[in-house]
């Protein structure tokens, strides 16, 4: 998987968008285009939700979303271009696991595809715990268990 980048297969990815810095809903809007423009048509979006922080403390609010996106990349070539959107719109890696961010973007599904390499695991391992992802994810998918 990891040598093929491109394929003729359309695969549908649901991803996961989230921000809580700045102008949080222009962040996802600005996220949204740069994935239509580097991965592939976003076909679908979920309405945007504001939360509290999970897995640490911020006084910040989060406002998250989800999107299914057709895409003719392969899911690590996939996860590279987000990682390049995140990069790009300013979002600074760092040790520390959670934390105050202008964007956050995460493959949940890829296909049917279960998937674990050190890099990526598909579907994502944390989605069933953060009501931030199911919450959209169930009114793009209402057949999903919560």
């Amino acid at each position: 998987m990891e040598k093929e980048l491109v394929s003729s297969k359309n695969h549908t990815v649901y991803i996961a968008i989230g921000s809580n810095i700045g102008d949080k809903q222009q962040n996802l809007l600005t996220a949204i285009e740069e994935i239509q423009i580097m991965i592939g048509p976003v076909t679908e979006i979920s309405s945007f939700f504001e939360n509290e922080a999970q897995g640490f403390k911020s006084k910040n609010i989060f406002v998250n979303a989800c999107l299914i996106c057709k895409t003719h990349l392969n899911p690590l070539a996939t996860l590279k271009e987000l990682e390049n959107i995140e990069k790009k719109m300013g979002r600074k890696k760092t040790n520390k696991a959670y934390k105050d961010r202008i964007i956050d973007l995460d493959i949940i599904f890829f296909d049917n595809l279960i998937y674990k390499s050190e890099k990526l695991t598909i579907p994502h391992k944390e989605y069933k715990n953060r009501s931030f992802v199911l919450i959209p994810l169930k009114e793009l998918s209402p057949f999903l268990e919560k």
